[in-house]
């Protein structure tokens, strides 16, 4: 018996034609297809060529209409992308195949060494389904030369093209090592006077904020250091150097291991939260959500509070 061959189109357009039209956008399709703008141009081209019908979008300001050919495309093109993702997801659980997401991730540099590191043993091993590649940057959001599913930063901020959800809130307040304060004590604030106070060249005010904050403006120290890193400012803590203005997420593990101590904890600085920023078309990605869901129950949402 003669079957008559399929006529189908171009699948990569098809795929250009269908995320352009979901998210309103050429440039966050390209986004979410890891292509470039002139690439999802070029297939939609090659969609209409092939077609030969009228154009399937119109252009406004800064987005894309589906005109009424493109319009009825989409309505037989969406259940049927639908039924192929269905299809596939079932073979492989038919297959019993080990069938592992990537999540490309990018986080500030202290956040990933002081926070996220420590606890992806534990990600991984409730979630081997998913593997997390994980790279730093201090970039803007929409300034990252590659693109990313999951970008952690300061926050709330607001870009375009993204959306975002808290994860962690922040505080900053002295802390410095055990030994240290045993070497020195620090009964009062004033005893800061007698000690080493650690800097970020980032956060130059940091430490006379906060002794402003404290009534002490005038309190002069007795040396300072200062480091190009957060993590290293930590680091030195740690090592017994000075005392440290710490961010109290990314000291919580040291605080409750007894590394670091806290000897005026009534006393703190609001900090800005941590936040997960997403690339349009990627906010609903199941992924990214089983990833953020679980880095905001690993908290400690606000330390102060919850060790007060």
């Amino acid at each position: 018996m003669f079957v008559p061959r399929r006529s189908l189109p171009p699948l990569n357009a098809v795929r250009a034609f269908e995320a352009a039209a979901r998210l309103g956008s050429f440039k966050e399709a390209a986004a979410e297809l890891s292509v470039t703008h002139g690439a999802v141009s070029q297939q939609i081209r090659l969609l209409e060529e092939w077609l030969g019908a009228p154009a399937l979008f119109r252009r406004s300001v800064r987005r894309v209409v589906l005109t009424p050919a493109g319009a009825a495309l989409l309505a037989e093109f969406a259940p049927a992308l639908d039924r192929i993702s269905a299809a596939v997801q079932q073979h492989r659980e038919r297959r019993g195949d080990a069938v592992v997401a990537v999540l490309r991730v990018n986080a500030l540099a202290t956040f990933s060494l002081r926070w996220l590191l420590p606890r992806m043993s534990r990600f991984r091993a409730e979630h081997p389904d998913i593997e997390v590649r994980l790279s730093t940057s201090n970039d803007p959001v929409d300034a990252l030369p590659d693109r990313f599913d999951v970008v952690i930063r300061g926050g709330p901020d607001t870009f375009h093209g993204f959306s975002s959800r808290f994860l962690v809130s922040e505080r900053r307040l002295p802390v410095c090592s055990p030994s240290l304060s045993a070497q020195l004590p620090l009964h009062e604030i004033a005893d800061l006077s007698r000690h080493t106070l650690l800097h970020v060249t980032s956060m130059p005010r940091l430490w006379r904020d906060w002794l402003t904050e404290a009534g002490h403006s005038a309190l002069e120290p007795a040396a300072s250091l200062t480091f190009d890193h957060f993590y290293l400012t930590i680091q030195a803590a740690l090592d017994g150097l000075g005392v440290a203005m710490g961010p109290t997420a990314l000291i919580a593990d040291d605080l409750a291991a007894g590394r670091l101590v806290t000897p005026f904890p009534a006393v703190s600085l609001p900090a800005r939260s941590y936040f997960a920023y997403f690339p349009a078309g990627r906010s609903n990605d199941p992924h990214s959500a089983v990833f953020c869901d679980w880095l905001e129950q690993q908290g400690p949402h606000d330390w102060l509070t919850k060790n007060a």
